[in-house]
Order: structure tokens, then C-alpha cells, then sequence
């Protein structure tokens, strides 16, 4: 319970207690008006206190979450340790060769010059498609 004591979770339980609170004095204020003849504010005064309860869902799912602590450490894998819990898992990344394709068909000029184009895109990718020399 002491991790539901630190100055950043009582921020959020104040801040939760500030917006319940005011959803649900929104709430009442559209029912007091939909009472004097404002027929909109009846469907105000409904979505007043579900915004309520999903603050509320919100902040019981986080206390949850931090209750439940860390998660169980997962067994060795063949190649070594197993990463930490909660560790992000980096990669390298993976490397291709680009090679270009070679044009077979040059009896179409469109296909050609597009092929081109679409080549020299791939070559300058800061580029835009107003600076193609072409």
C-alpha cells in the first residue's frame, strides 16, 4: 500500500476526487435544468456521470495495476538470460541490401520513365516529387 503513497499518487487521487466531484455537480446542475424546461440537458445529465464512472474505472484500474507490482519473471530462454520484466526488448535492426531491379521492357517509354522516377525517389528520400530533375 505504500506505493499508493507517494506524492505522484496522491496527486492522482486528489485528481480524481476533484474531477468525480465536479462530473457529478455537472451532472446535477443539467438535471436542475432539464427540470425547468431545457429538454437537451437530459441527455447532459446522463453523460455527466459516466464520464464519472470511467474516471473512477480509469483510477481503479491504475491501482490495480500498480498493486499487482511487477510481473513474474518468465524462465531462461537457450540463448541466455531472460530479459527483465517490463524491459523494453531493442532489437538490432535488421539491414537489407537495396539493389534496383533491372528494367527488361524498354519498349514502353511511360513504364520507363517511371521507373526511373520512382528510382530517383528512392535515392534522395528527402526529396519532394516537385524537385524530380526529370
Amino acid at each position: 500500500m505504500k506505493r499508493l503513497w507517494t506524492p505522484a499518487w496522491i496527486a492522482r487521487h486528489v485528481a480524481m476526487v476533484v474531477l468525480v466531484v465536479g462530473f457529478l455537480a455537472l451532472g446535477w446542475w443539467q438535471i436542475s435544468r432539464a427540470a425547468s424546461g431545457n429538454t437537451l440537458s437530459w441527455a447532459y445529465a446522463v453523460e455527466w456521470p459516466i464520464f464519472a464512472g470511467f474516471v473512477v474505472f480509469v483510477w481503479w484500474r491504475e491501482v490495480r495495476h500498480t498493486l499487482r507490482g511487477p510481473a513474474v519473471a518468465a524462465p531462461e530462454t537457450a540463448g541466455g538470460t531472460a530479459p527483465e520484466p517490463g524491459a523494453p526488448a531493442v532489437r538490432r535492426p535488421v539491414r537489407v541490401a537495396r539493389v534496383p531491379a533491372p528494367v527488361h521492357a524498354p519498349d514502353d517509354a511511360d513504364l520507363t520513365e517511371y521507373n526511373r522516377y520512382l528510382t530517383w525517389l528512392n535515392a534522395n528520400p528527402g526529396a519532394r516529387p516537385g524537385d524530380y530533375p526529370g
